[in-house]
C-alpha cells in the first residue's frame, strides 16, 4: 500500500508555505472579510432597532419626571432624538466611520473612553482565561482520547459533563462560599477596578473570575478535542502508523495531533467569542469593571450610544475571531489550502 505509507510518511502541514501568497488564501479572506462586513451592518440595524424600540423616553429619563416640557424638548433636539429613526441611525453610522462613537447620555463622556477602560480590563481576563484554561483542555482531551474507555477518560469526562451543566452565576457563587468557607479574607469576593488602574496591579481580584471562566471553558473545547483525537487515531493511516513502529508520543503529536486540531480551532474561536461576549454574568456576579458589566449599567440607565457601541464592538470581536479561525483551520487541512478533494 504505497499511497497508506506515503500519507503516514508525511505530516499533515508538510508540504510548504507556499499556499500562503496563493489563491486559495487570499480568496477566502477576501470572501470572510466581505461577509464580515455584511454581517456587522445587519448587526448594527439590529441593535439600532431593538434600542428604537425600549419603552420610555431616553430624555426623560435622563433628566427626571420633574423636567418641564421645554427642557424635554431642547435635549431631545441636541441628541437628535426628535429626527426620524433613519435619521438618527445615519448620523450613528457615519459616526462610527470616523471614529467618533458619540458621547453617554448618562455622564456626558465619551462613549470610546470608557469603552477603552472596560475593553481593557476584559482583554485582561479573557486573555490569562484562554492562556490558561485551553492548553490545560487540549491536554486533558488528548491524554482522554489515548486512554479511551478507560478509567482516565471516564473520569476527564465526568467532570466536564458536569461542569457543562453548571451555569455561570451557580460556578461564581459557589467559588465565593467555598473561598470564603476555606481561605477567608484572602482572595476579594469582590472584584472592583479601579479607574485608571489596571486589574494586574492587584491579580487577588482576577483569582476568582479567571477560576470560574477556567470551569466554564475547560469542558467544551475538552470534549471537542476528545471526540476529534478519537476519530483521527481510529483511522487507517494512524493504524498504519501503529503497525509500522512508530513511537506513541511521535504518533499522538506528529501524526493525530495535527489532523484532529481544525475541529477543535473552530470550538476554541467560538469559546473565545462566547468569552468576549458572555461574561456579563461573571462580571456582574464579580462587580468586575468591564465591558460586560457596561452593557448591564448601559441597559439600566438608557444609555444607548453606549449600548449601540459596547455590542457593535462585541460583533466585530466574533467576526474577527471566526475569520482566524477559518484561516488557523485552512492552514492545517491539505485539502482545504490545495483545493484538492
Amino acid at each position: 500500500m504505497p499511497d497508506m505509507a506515503e500519507a503516514v510518511r508525511a505530516a499533515p502541514w508538510q508540504g510548504g508555505w507556499g499556499w500562503i501568497s496563493g489563491g486559495t488564501i487570499g480568496a477566502m479572506l477576501v470572501r470572510r472579510i466581505a461577509l464580515g462586513l455584511v454581517t456587522l451592518l445587519l448587526v448594527s440595524l439590529v441593535v439600532f432597532g431593538a434600542t428604537q424600540l425600549l419603552p420610555g423616553d431616553v430624555a426623560v429619563a435622563i433628566l427626571g419626571r420633574t423636567a418641564t416640557p421645554a427642557r424635554v424638548a431642547a435635549l431631545r433636539a441636541a441628541l437628535h432624538l426628535d429626527r426620524s429613526p433613519m435619521a438618527q441611525y445615519g448620523l450613528w453610522l457615519l459616526g462610527l466611520f470616523q471614529g467618533n462613537l458619540g458621547r453617554s447620555l448618562v455622564t456626558n463622556t465619551p462613549v470610546a473612553q470608557d469603552i477603552a477602560g472596560r475593553l481593557h480590563n476584559s482583554a485582561i481576563l479573557v486573555s490569562l482565561t484562554a492562556i490558561i484554561s485551553l492548553p490545560i483542555a487540549v491536554v486533558a482531551g488528548i491524554a482522554a482520547a489515548h486512554r479511551h474507555d478507560k478509567a482516565t477518560d471516564h473520569a476527564l469526562s465526568a467532570v466536564a459533563l458536569s461542569l457543562s451543566a453548571l451555569p455561570e452565576f451557580v460556578v461564581g457563587i459557589a467559588l465565593i462560599v467555598l473561598s470564603s468557607l476555606v481561605i477567608p479574607h484572602w482572595l476579594p469576593m469582590v472584584s472592583l477596578v479601579r479607574p485608571g488602574h489596571s486589574p494586574l496591579e492587584t491579580p487577588r481580584i482576577l483569582v476568582l473570575p479567571l477560576l470560574t471562566l477556567t470551569l466554564i471553558v475547560f469542558p467544551y473545547v475538552f470534549r471537542m478535542m476528545r471526540g476529534s483525537m478519537i476519530d483521527v487515531l481510529e483511522s487507517d493511516y494512524i493504524e498504519m502508523a501503529r503497525l509500522k513502529g512508530v513511537a506513541r508520543h511521535r504518533l499522538l503529536l506528529v501524526h493525530a495531533l495535527p489532523s484532529a486540531l481544525p475541529p477543535t480551532i473552530q470550538a476554541i474561536a467560538l469559546t473565545l467569542a462566547y468569552l468576549a461576549g458572555g461574561i456579563v454574568v461573571v462580571e456582574y456576579v464579580f462587580g468586575y469593571t468591564g465591558i460586560g458589566a457596561g452593557i448591564v449599567q448601559a441597559v439600566v440607565s438608557r444609555d444607548l450610544p453606549e449600548i449601540q457601541d459596547f455590542t457593535l464592538i462585541l460583533a466585530g470581536i466574533y467576526v474577527l475571531l471566526n475569520i482566524v479561525a477559518d484561516t488557523c483551520t485552512l492552514a492545517l487541512t491539505p485539502k482545504l489550502r490545495t483545493g484538492r478533494r
